[in-house]
């Protein structure tokens, strides 16, 4: 019985590693295709006034030596386009790191969405989430999610938005079998320009298990500020919490980043 229990704890490890690099590369891939096929078209036309996909990709990084040896690196990579009635955005991001030789963060993360307009408002999408931890044990969890949403503020400097709607949740922690649940998905985004130069950003979603919303569900939230040094360089800092209300045993509920580093706009 060891021996199995060794066996499948191995292979459960090589299965979130294979997971996580499957999903950054495919989501990876999906943007570099879509691209392609834009700047393909655009070509074909006449020169475009403005570039069609914005992208970005961030570094943050932390180091300290002496009395402490830590390490933590963070990579963030995104892009997203609006075009006549359309919204798409992709985006994947990951972190490593140590403390005195000893990791203490390992995670990785994507999504990708689609949105198709009606009104000027409001609008019917198509999401999908994926999240790795290795500090949480959680092997995986991803989350398919046709929506609906609605712009409460559409101005040039400042959007707000919610969306809702049923979710496919498909979730496996080190040592458990997987589980698959529907839920319900609630999100908010706010994004303002305090000037030409800096813009913050606040979001959160709550997504609860739809037969057990006081005991199983997950909310994220994030808060950021952005602020443009050249034309393409920028300085940021993010706030990032995530908390599950049912962890892997012997895990907190909490986990909470605070980021900060740089980013290149292409």
């Amino acid at each position: 019985m060891t021996i199995n229990n060794h066996m499948q704890n191995a292979n459960s490890g090589r299965n979130s590693r294979r997971f996580g690099l499957t999903f950054a590369a495919a989501l990876m891939i999906g943007t570099s295709l879509v691209s392609a096929q834009a700047q393909t078209a655009a070509t074909t036309n006449a020169p475009p006034t403005r570039i069609p996909w914005e992208t970005t990709a961030a570094l943050g990084l932390t180091l300290t030596k002496g009395n402490s040896d830590t390490l933590l690196v963070t990579l963030g990579l995104d892009t997203k386009r609006k075009w006549d009635r359309n919204e798409a955005a992709f985006g994947v991001a990951g972190g490593y790191g140590e403390d005195n030789h000893v990791k203490n963060n390992e995670f990785l993360s994507g999504f990708g969405q689609y949105n198709r307009l009606f009104t000027e408002r409001f609008y019917a999408g198509l999401r999908l989430d994926g999240n790795y931890d290795g500090i949480a044990n959680l092997d995986y969890r991803l989350t398919l999610s046709p929506l609906a949403g609605y712009y409460l503020i559409k101005a040039t400097n400042t959007t707000l938005v919610v969306e809702v709607g049923p979710s496919a949740v498909f979730e496996k922690y080190k040592d458990k079998s997987g589980d698959t649940y529907l839920g319900l998905r609630f999100n908010e985004r706010f994004e303002h320009k305090l000037s030409a130069s800096t813009k913050l950003w606040e979001s959160v979603s709550y997504v609860p298990q739809v037969d057990k919303w006081i005991e199983k569900y997950v909310v994220t939230g994030e808060v950021g500020v952005d602020t443009a040094i050249t034309k393409k360089w920028s300085l940021r800092v993010m706030f990032q919490d995530i908390y599950d209300s049912q962890p892997a045993a012997d895990r907190k509920n909490n986990d909470l980043r605070l980021v900060a580093g740089t980013a290149y706009k292409f």
